[in-house]
């Protein structure tokens, strides 16, 4: 992940991805970031198609309780991927998540930006 943690005064952080990338999408100078199955080189696009994706690699719907997640295990490992409900909150630091858990499956890569 590049970018530049930011800190107020309270102590909160967050990470602002490619600070001086311009201002791709109306972001203000933040790109958006897209998650890729590399097998396919499809875009993930929605949890429908992540999760078809994750099925194949073994991983199941984990139903925990919180209903502002959406969740995936694995029976071979403790490994939990947790996911905001709406697809509209899905983001790099999950994108990332994911490509930790799936090592040389899924890679994260800058939004193309629209001509």
């Amino acid at each position: 992940m590049s970018g530049v943690w930011v800190f107020n005064k309270g102590g909160v952080y967050r990470l602002i991805e490619n600070p001086q990338a311009g201002t791709a999408s109306g972001m203000g100078g933040l790109r958006r970031k897209v998650l890729v199955h590399l097998p396919s080189g499809e875009v993930v696009s929605s949890y429908e198609s992540l999760e078809r994706i994750l099925r194949g690699l073994g991983w199941e719907r984990y139903f925990g309780g919180d209903p502002d997640l959406y969740q995936f295990h694995k029976h071979s490992s403790i490994d939990l991927i947790s996911l905001p409900r709406h697809f509209a909150r899905f983001g790099s630091v999950h994108m990332y998540d994911i490509v930790v858990k799936n090592p040389n499956i899924f890679h994260v890569r800058d939004m193309p930006t629209p001509n």
